[in-house]
């Protein structure tokens, strides 16, 4: 199954290996050290300000969504797949 992160993309629930708050990230001095370290596959989903960071296996996006509403959608498309 698949997550909608904003802006017509699409996501499989398999591929997601973190959904993290903006306000974690900035408080982390090691999750900016990843980021700084991944910056060529940052994928920005908003023009404006971010609101959660999502980690999948081949890319890092931004996404427009809270984590929270991020988190119930992986949660209810993974229920569904079994």
């Amino acid at each position: 199954m698949y997550v909608h992160l904003g802006e017509d993309i699409l996501v499989r629930t398999k591929d997601i290996v973190a959904i993290l708050d903006k306000e974690t990230v900035k408080s982390s001095q090691s999750m900016k050290e990843l980021l700084e370290s991944e910056s060529n596959k940052i994928v920005p989903l908003t023009k404006g300000d971010f609101k959660s960071i999502v980690i999948t296996v081949d890319a890092v996006y931004y996404s427009p969504l809270a984590s929270g509403t991020l988190k119930k959608r992986s949660a209810k498309l993974a229920i569904q797949e079994f």
